[in-house]
């Protein structure tokens, strides 16, 4: 099929092998990394985007932990279990809504400002929860739920202070993201997003790390201080970036509420990424169905009682990702990048129904690592392919609004994952979660012809700003 262009990047929509070409061959290299990181402002970029993203989940450790033991040893199952789910909840839904308008902001405001602001906010809710771990008050408040439930009001007082973290978040990510196409080359924007968000999976980890350390050494408030250290260094990374991150804008700035339904409009007529957002919809359900009973997995059907087990896997699902996120980049996915998403979402399907065929966790581990590699290499290709095919005017608002569909389902595949579970059993749970998003892979294949035609030349548009390079 022809090329069609859409704004300043160029989307190709092809059949014929001739973009394959021009858009080169694959095979590690890392001078690509070299040339990169001289490209000015990408570190700084880097180290802003990897710490802020990876800043939250040592505050959630810090969270679970500190809300489960804030109860007596007798009614701590009960009373924790509910304590958690509202946390869950003040997180959730907040983030959803923030989601709605969150790319709107981002095509109308500096970028830059934009996030040196909503990351000055995840400072601040940080420091809310310290204070509170150490000056919050011990009167009980009285809640509808078991016999005698209470939320200590401490508790009752972290939940708007998480909500504001995992909204700052929200906030953040589509000004990041939009971010990095005015930083980079195109043809390095597979290595840049690879790059960002490995970096961010290995520092979410070792975060997540050090504060259970600290945990299990000395009072929670200390823990706190390792993502009170990464927002403040994210702080400092960003007034180190040297680009102008101001929107490049071509129509006039309407209302908040108006340019945000804008970003759906865009969405909706663009065929292609509309599959895209269906299909993480989808897959993002599934997972969440499989994946949040990992912890019965291990016990109930790999018989592991011992809780390091859990922790391997974890580790190993991370480490899988973070490979994920560089190993994308190497294989010149640009020109069939909608056959490489299909492709990965049914390899995804695959490795999720093999956790239901081993009995085994030396066998469960390297499947747990395949399986992570999907997410990992899906992200950074949808990331370059939007970052490359969509007007710069109309992106944060087209990543916000995928995020929003694409994870608007998450919660009730949470729940659903308990229903599952005591219908089939662990084994027939991972086998319908996997089977089911195999089934969906195949079916994408068949059916989603335009996603299925989704390519792009990793070239800058004439009117695109050049990246400034040291």
């Amino acid at each position: 099929m022809g090329a069609a262009r859409r704004g300043p990047g160029s989307i190709v929509l092809f059949r014929s092998p001739e973009v394959g070409v021009a858009a080169g061959g694959g095979g590690f290299s890392l001078s690509r990394y070299g040339e990169l990181f001289r490209q000015r402002s990408f570190p700084s970029l880097l180290t802003a985007g990897a710490l802020q993203l990876a800043a939250p989940s040592g505050i959630l450790v810090v969270l679970v932990y500190t809300v489960a033991f804030a109860y007596p040893a007798d009614v701590r199952t009960n009373y924790a279990a509910l304590a958690l789910a509202f946390l869950g909840l003040a997180s959730t839904l907040p983030t959803l809504a923030s989601m709605f308008f969150s790319g709107a902001l981002a095509d109308r405001h500096d970028r830059g400002h934009l996030m040196r602001t909503v990351n000055l906010l995840s400072i601040l809710a940080t420091a809310a929860i310290a204070a509170d771990l150490v000056y919050g008050p011990t009167t009980h408040v009285a809640l509808p739920g078991p016999p005698g439930f209470y939320l200590p009001l401490w508790v009752l007082l972290v939940y708007p202070a998480w909500a504001l973290i995992t909204v700052s978040s929200a906030l953040f990510r589509p000004a990041f993201n939009t971010s990095i196409p005015r930083i980079v080359e195109p043809k390095d924007l597979g290595p840049a997003n690879g790059a960002i968000y490995a970096i961010a999976a290995v520092a979410s980890a070792v975060t997540t790390l050090l504060v259970g350390v600290l945990l299990s050494v000395g009072p929670a408030v200390y823990a706190l201080g390792i993502p009170f250290v990464l927002y403040f260094a994210t702080q400092a990374a960003l007034t180190l970036v040297d680009a102008d991150l101001r929107v490049i804008r071509r129509t006039a700035p309407k209302s908040v509420l108006a340019e945000a339904r804008d970003g759906f409009a865009y969405l909706g007529h663009r065929r292609e990424l509309l599959e895209i957002t269906i299909a993480s919809l989808v897959v993002n359900f599934l997972s969440a169905v499989a994946l949040v009973e990992l912890g019965l997995y291990i016990e109930g059907w790999l018989g592991l009682t011992n809780g390091i087990w859990y922790g391997a896997m974890v580790a190993v699902l991370t480490a899988g990702t973070a490979t994920g996120f560089i190993l994308a980049s190497q294989f010149r996915f640009e020109h069939r990048a909608g056959r490489v998403l299909i492709t990965l979402i049914l390899l995804m399907g695959l490795a999720l129904l093999a956790f239901g065929l081993v009995r085994t966790i030396w066998l469960a581990l390297p499947i747990a690592f395949l399986y992570g590699l999907m997410p990992g290499m899906i992200t950074t290709v949808f990331l370059s392919t939007i970052q490359a095919t969509v007007p710069d005017e109309m992106m944060g608002r087209v990543f916000s609004a995928d995020e929003l569909g694409s994870y608007a389902l998450v919660p009730l595949g949470q729940f659903a994952g308990g229903l599952l579970l005591l219908a089939l059993g662990i084994q027939g749970m991972y086998l319908t979660a996997g089977g089911a998003i195999a089934l969906f892979g195949v079916l994408m294949l068949v059916t989603f012809g335009s996603l299925r035609r989704l390519g792009y030349v990793p070239k800058r548009p004439p009117d695109a700003p050049a990246p400034a390079t040291s």
